[in-house]
């Protein structure tokens, strides 16, 4: 394991030089800040951008699940380790669903605390003996693997061809900016209306939609809790399904009706509806795959024609590369249901 640069959150003297002793038993450890606050605490992982934030949960100014919260917005990449004598799940719950990847009770930490640093820095979630009885869930990261990869008993319990509704709007923006505008007002439209919604981005607009549906007052982490507002990584998403640079229709079917499949269960309204959204299509086109685009366009726009669903494909898209590819704009255009052209205010 190369160097791992940590951030130390605790306000007792004495567990902070137990956690600094413990540490030094692994080399490649290196503590970089102590920190006893929680505000200090995500100021200090804001300006050091540390690999591990080890982090209790009663502390000063702000607590640790607040703190959690805040870090995960402004150091999206540091992995967060719960260090608490709280031993409750509910407690746990909480923690995790701040974007912690593990939790130790403090009661625990002398045979847990390094293998669950191990486990963290690996990706894995960690929680103290006692508990794992319980199935815990983060808020971000738990919930994609599975979608991705669906059962393929899933596939036979999606809807079948019949009387259904859809529609397929393809809006290209100007800017950044309006394309967030355009992906938050569409996902936030379908989670008032007790549907689902699946947004499939990059991880920077991903962060961004949340923190402007959260601005809107959707109280975004019980969507994601109730399994109402799906994020998934646009580039895990289409490595599930591309070969060859090209998207393979059976594993897409199995990928798109699998998710919907799971988005509609999870959904609160009478008649319910599944909202997708994202740049899948955008990307590709951005990578000099046209084809790519349009053949996605197109199973996008089969899977659709069977499920009461909208999609909307978003493409932020400049003056100039729409006349340099005229071509490739006309036919995105001619896949969908509508087309729409948005600027920012």
């Amino acid at each position: 394991m190369s160097s791992v640069r940590v951030l130390v959150v605790e306000d007792g003297e004495p567990f902070r030089r137990f956690i600094a002793s413990t540490l030094q038993k692994r080399p490649e450890l290196q503590i970089i800040c102590e920190v006893s606050d929680g505000l200090e605490a995500v100021q200090k992982a804001q300006e050091l951008q540390p690999d591990l934030v080890m982090l209790d949960i009663g502390l000063p100014t702000l607590s640790g699940i607040e703190a959690a919260r805040r870090i995960r917005k402004l150091a999206p990449e540091s992995k967060i380790l719960f260090l608490s004598q709280e031993s409750s799940a509910d407690m746990v719950q909480e923690a995790l669903g701040s974007g912690a990847h593990g939790y130790v009770v403090k009661a625990h930490a002398g045979s847990e605390l390094l293998p669950a640093v191990k486990a963290v820095l690996q990706g894995d979630q960690f929680v103290s003996s006692g508990l794992r009885d319980h199935h815990f869930t983060g808020v971000m990261e738990a919930q994609a693997p599975a979608l991705l990869c669906p059962e393929e008993g899933l596939i036979s319990h999606a809807p079948g061809k019949g009387e259904t509704t859809h529609s397929h709007k393809v809006q290209f923006y100007s800017d950044d900016a309006s394309f967030l505008f355009g992906l938050t007002h569409f996902i936030e439209s379908a989670l008032e209306s007790g549907n689902t919604a699946i947004a499939i981005a990059t991880e920077s607009h991903r962060k961004n939609l949340l923190q402007s549906l959260q601005a809107h007052g959707v109280n975004i982490t019980t969507a994601i809790e109730q399994g109402r507002y799906i994020p998934l990584d646009v580039a895990e998403t289409l490595s599930t399904f591309m070969v060859n640079d090209l998207p393979d229709p059976v594993r897409f079917s199995k990928v798109a009706a699998g998710l919907i499949v799971t988005a509609a269960t999870a959904a609160k309204a009478q008649h319910s509806r599944v909202a997708t959204c994202g740049e899948g299509t955008s990307i590709l086109w951005t990578e000099g795959k046209a084809d790519a685009a349009i053949q996605l366009e197109h199973l996008w726009d089969e899977i659709a024609r069977t499920r009461d669903m909208d999609i909307l494909c978003g493409y932020v898209l400049t003056s100039f590369q729409r006349r340099r590819e005229s071509g490739v704009y006309e036919r995105i255009c001619a896949e969908h249901s509508s087309v729409v052209h948005s600027e920012t205010n």
